[in-house]
C-alpha cells in the first residue's frame, strides 16, 4: 500500500517540529514575513501569546525557558522586529538561557538588493547568539530545528536565531519529522568526586556558591542534602537566589549588588570555594575583586556544564565539567568526615543572613519600601514567582524578599531594564495557577510597560509593583558620586500608574504610605485582574543603607 503523502508547506513543517519538541507556547508580534507559520499555528496544539512589541515577546519566551528548562520560542518579523528582539538575545547569552528566535526574512530571490527590511542576521546576531542560520530548503526544517534545540540546551545554554525566508515558508516539501531533543548531560568522573571529598576533608572553612542555569528542583534538593551532611554554608550568585531555599539553615545569602558585608567577609576568609555552574562575573565577584585572577588564593573547585568556562577567568584547583543536575546527582557519593572542622559555620552564616534581611532600616519618607517587602513576604507563602528588571529598587527586593524554592525568581543578571514585565507574562503563561508578582522602577516599567496590555488580553492576574522615585535612580546615584549636584538627564515625569492600569482594563492602586501597601496588594490579588500598585517613595531613599544626600555630601567633601 502506498504511504500517505507527507507533503506540507514550510510553515506547517516548522510548526509540527515545535509540537514534537514539546513547545506549549510561542510568543510573537505578527509580521507578513511569516504568515505561513502563523497560519500553521492556527490548527496546532501550540498556543500563541500575542505581544505588543518584539522585545516583550522575546523576553516572555526567555522567562518561560528559565522556568521550564526547555527553550523558549519567539517569532518576530524581519528588520525592526529582529532588532527589537535583540534585547532578549543579549540577556539569554549573559544568563545562559535556552531561547530560539524565529525571524521572518525577505524572499530568497531578493537577497542583496536592499529589499524591504532586509538584514544580514548572521552578521547582526553573530556575536551574541550561539548559532545563527537561515533555512533555504523546507525539507531541511526538521534537521535544522532539531539542531537548534540541541545547540540551545547543550553545554552553557543560550540563544539561537533562525531566519525564515517568506517564500520558503509557503514552498511545499516532503520532510521526515525530527524527534524530541534532550540535552546530553556531562557527568563528573568518579575520580573527580573523590578528589572533591579529599579537598573538603582538608578544608577548615569551605563555602559553596551556586549560579548559572540548567538546574532543576531535584538538583537543588540534592544540593540541600549535601549541604546538610557537610554543615556547609551555601550562597547564591547574583539574582540566583532561587537555587537554594532562602529559609534553610544552611543559606548564607546572595552575592549581588550591595551584598551583606558579613557574607563577603566569609567568602574572602574561606579556604575552599565550591562554585557550582556559576561564572563569578563582574557583579557577583564585586568587580572581580572577590577572588584573585588568574589563580584564587582559596582552593577553587569549579563545576560547569561548559568546558570553555573552566579556567576562562579563574584557574581552578579542581575543574569538573558537568551539568548541575548531573553533578548534584553524584553528591551522595561524597561523604563528610566524622567531624567537620567548620562545625557551626552554616548556622552562623544563616544567622547573619536573617539579621541582614530581617527588618529593614529606616529610609527617608512615609513609604518604607523595605518594611513593606518584609510584610509582603509573610503574605506570599512559599509558592510564588517574583520577577524584576534593573534599578536600585531591586536592591530592596533582593534583600527583603526571600525566595523559598526553585522556580520562584526571574531576574536578569545582565542588568537589563524592562525585563520584569514581559518576564511576568511568560511566567504566568507557563504556570497560570502560581502567584506572580512583578517589580519595576518607574523608568524600568515603561521600558516594556506596553505588555500590561498583553496581561489584560489573556486575563493574567499578575500584580505589578511600580516603584516611583521620579528618576533613573541608579544613574542618578552614580551621577551624584562622580558629579555631585550636577543633575543631568536623569529626571523623569511619570503618569499615575494606577490610572494606567485602569485605562487598559486592569486594577490600579496608589500607595505612598507603608501601612497602605498590604491592603492595596490584597485588593489587587482579590480583583483577579492584572493590576498595578503605584508605590511613591522619597527620591532621597536610593538604597536601604544610604541616601542621595549622603552620597553627594561625601563626593563634595572629597573635592574640598
Amino acid at each position: 500500500m502506498k504511504p500517505a503523502s507527507n507533503l506540507r508547506t514550510g510553515g506547517q513543517i516548522l510548526v509540527d517540529q515545535l509540537a514534537i519538541q514539546g513547545v506549549k507556547h510561542v510568543f510573537c508580534v505578527p509580521g507578513e514575513s511569516y504568515l505561513a507559520a502563523l497560519d500553521a499555528l492556527h490548527d496546532s496544539s501550540v498556543e500563541i501569546t500575542i505581544c505588543r512589541q518584539e522585545t516583550g515577546a522575546a523576553l516572555a519566551a526567555e522567562a518561560s525557558a528559565r522556568l521550564t528548562g526547555r527553550p523558549g520560542v519567539a517569532f518576530v518579523t524581519r528588520g525592526p522586529g529582529a532588532t527589537n528582539a535583540a534585547h532578549a538575545i543579549h540577556i539569554a547569552e549573559h544568563d545562559s538561557t535556552p531561547l530560539i528566535l524565529f525571524v521572518g526574512q525577505i524572499e530568497r530571490s531578493m537577497r542583496g538588493r536592499g529589499a524591504f527590511q532586509e538584514m544580514d542576521f548572521k552578521a547582526f546576531f553573530g556575536s551574541t547568539a550561539k548559532w545563527v542560520c537561515e533555512i533555504d530548503d523546507p525539507a531541511r526544517i526538521p534537521e535544522l530545528v532539531s539542531r537548534a534545540f540541541h545547540v540551545a540546551m547543550q553545554g552553557r545554554p543560550g540563544p539561537v536565531v533562525i531566519a525564515l525566508p517568506e517564500d520558503m515558508l509557503v514552498e511545499t516539501a516532503e520532510a521526515v519529522d525530527g524527534v524530541r531533543v534532550e540535552p546530553a548531560p556531562t557527568w563528573p568522573g568518579l575520580t573527580q568526586m573523590a578528589e572533591l571529598q579529599k579537598l573538603l576533608w582538608a578544608s577548615k572553612a569551605p563555602i559553596a556558591i551556586l549560579g548559572g542555569s540548567g538546574w532543576s528542583a531535584k538538583a537543588v534538593d540534592s544540593l540541600v542534602r549535601f549541604a546538610e551532611r557537610f554543615d556547609l554554608p551555601v550562597a547564591t550568585s547574583f539574582r540566583r537566589a532561587m537555587l537554594f531555599p532562602n529559609g534553610h539553615k544552611n543559606y548564607a545569602g546572595e552575592l549581588g549588588i550591595g551584598p551583606n558585608p558579613k557574607l563577603l567577609a566569609r567568602v574572602k576568609e574561606a579556604d575552599l570555594v565550591l562554585l557550582v555552574n556559576g561564572r563569578m562575573a563582574e557583579m557577583p565577584s564585586q568587580s572581580y575583586t572577590l577572588f584573585e585572577i588568574p589563580t584564587p588564593r582559596q582552593t577553587f573547585v569549579h563545576v560547569h556544564a561548559d568546558a570553555n568556562e573552566l579556567g576562562r577567568v579563574y584557574h581552578p584547583t579542581l575543574a569538573i565539567n558537568a551539568t548541575p543536575q548531573a553533578f548534584c546527582a553524584q553528591l551522595e557519593s561524597v561523604q563528610p568526615p566524622n567531624a567537620v572542622a567548620w562545625a557551626g559555620a552554616a548556622e552562623a552564616a544563616h544567622a547573619d543572613y536573617l539579621a541582614w534581611t530581617g527588618s529593614a532600616p529606616p529610609i527617608p519618607g512615609a513609604m518604607q519600601f523595605g518594611e513593606a517587602l518584609t510584610r509582603l513576604r509573610e503574605k506570599l507563602g512559599d509558592d510564588f514567582i517574583v520577577t524584576s528588571g534593573a534599578g536600585n529598587y531591586n536592591i530592596f527586593v533582593g534583600r527583603f524578599l526571600r525566595i523559598p524554592k526553585f522556580g520562584g525568581q526571574l531576574a536578569s543578571t545582565s542588568g537589563s531594564m524592562g525585563y520584569g514585565v514581559p518576564a511576568a507574562i511568560g511566567a504566568k503563561r507557563a504556570f497560570p495557577d502560581k502567584t506572580v508578582v512583578s517589580f519595576a522602577g518607574d523608568g524600568c516599567f515603561l521600558m516594556n510597560g506596553q505588555e500590561f496590555a498583553t496581561a489584560v488580553q489573556y486575563d493574567l492576574g499578575i500584580v505589578f509593583v511600580v516603584v516611583d522615585n521620579g528618576m533613573y535612580g541608579t544613574i542618578r546615584m552614580h551621577q551624584e558620586r562622580e558629579y555631585p549636584g550636577r543633575v543631568s538627564g536623569t529626571v523623569l515625569k511619570n503618569p499615575n500608574f494606577a490610572d494606567y492600569a485602569r485605562a487598559f482594563g486592569g486594577h490600579g492602586e496608589f500607595v505612598d504610605k507603608t501601612d497602605d501597601f498590604m491592603p492595596a496588594f490584597e485588593r489587587c490579588a482579590a480583583s483577579g485582574k492584572p493590576s498595578i500598585i503605584h508605590v511613591k517613595i522619597d527620591p532621597d531613599a536610593i538604597t536601604p543603607t544610604t541616601t542621595l544626600t549622603k552620597i553627594r555630601e561625601t563626593a563634595l567633601a572629597k573635592t574640598r
